[in-house]
């Protein structure tokens, strides 16, 4: 039985990532294919390159995601609360890509952790909750609104000479390296993530008892990221490519380099999990600012910026009442 529920738990966590590689492709390539740097499968097929490679990029991450956010009980009982999280995560992650709401899979996922934890009456660390999760949650799209800005002041400063559809047409083909940059560092975010939860589904089944990720965890996380990137996100690519702002290439390669340097510096110097999504929506914001304030479509952003606040609690209900069903099975 704890086999069975091993294998299941890892197959969730699979689909998990599976739903996270189609629900956040959008981040990596929704600037680029607006501004027609790229083509959508050209560009998905790139993106899907790269998440691939990043989630060979080190282990930080997927430690910081293993260790002191919840508890992680032997048996059943911890089996269940892993199971129940990834749920939690799951619905969320499908009910945001259905609606075209560019939310965090890796708030939904932590949502889903705390949620399934409460429920199953195992301990929260909350310092841990905090320090790891919340702040990051909240300096990172900060970092990005202002870095943007700032990014994107200094290529109208350097720029300001140049012929304007000569700097579009170059930026255009530097957006094809500042996207690729983007979904490298979504590929060492994301991919680490399940490899975190993988590794604690492990660790509760006794298969292992060390810290380390297998080689075929990386490899079956990679292939589920980027298989999922492949599918594409096409509703939320459309919120991000235009509905916050029309983007031109200058303001796209801007946008990109933004969050890719907060993505690399979050990874590896903080080991910090940061949601991709909030980064690159406060850089397009913070981009889109230097036209003028009101170029940027702040009703809109105001719907993203709630759902971000509402994802962590929302996912971590689902997999609360998950928890409660299968106990109730079980018992």
């Amino acid at each position: 039985m704890d086999t069975f529920a091993l294998v299941v738990t890892i197959g969730v966590a699979l689909f998990f990532t599976y739903t996270n590689g189609f629900h956040d492709s959008a981040n990596a390539i929704a600037t680029s294919v607006s501004t027609r740097a790229l083509t959508p499968r050209a560009a998905l097929l790139m993106a899907a390159v790269m998440n691939l490679a990043g989630a060979f990029l080190g282990s930080g991450v997927a430690k910081t995601v293993s260790e002191g956010l919840i508890e992680t009980p032997h048996g059943s009982g911890g089996m269940t609360i892993l199971f129940s999280a990834l749920v939690g995560a799951i619905a969320w992650n499908l009910i945001t890509w259905y609606y075209g709401l560019p939310s965090s899979s890796s708030h939904a996922l932590f949502g889903g952790m705390v949620g399934a934890a409460l429920a199953g009456g195992i301990k929260v660390y909350w310092s841990g909750v905090i320090e790891k999760i919340v702040l990051p949650m909240i300096l990172s799209p900060i970092v990005g609104l202002l870095l943007g800005y700032l990014v994107m002041v200094g290529i109208m400063w350097a720029f300001r000479g140049a012929n304007p559809h000569r700097a579009k047409r170059g930026f255009r083909i530097a957006q094809t390296v500042s996207a690729a940059g983007m979904a490298l560092g979504h590929g060492i975010q994301d991919a680490q993530k399940t490899m975190g939860i993988v590794v604690m589904a492990l660790t509760i089944a006794d298969v292992q008892d060390h810290n380390g990720i297998p080689a075929w965890v990386k490899i079956t996380c990679a292939l589920m990221l980027s298989l999922g990137t492949y599918a594409g996100g096409w509703r939320i690519m459309r919120t991000l490519g235009r509905r916050i702002i029309e983007l031109d290439p200058p303001q796209g390669f801007a946008a990109e380099t933004t969050a890719a340097s907060v993505m690399y510096t979050a990874s590896f110097l903080f080991h910090a999990p940061i949601s991709t999504t909030h980064v690159i929506t406060s850089g397009i914001m913070g981009v889109g600012a230097t036209k003028r304030i009101s170029a940027v479509r702040w009703g809109v952003a105001k719907n993203i910026v709630a759902g971000w606040f509402i994802t962590m609690p929302a996912a971590g209900g689902v997999a609360a009442l998950c928890y409660a069903v299968v106990h109730l099975a079980a018992g």
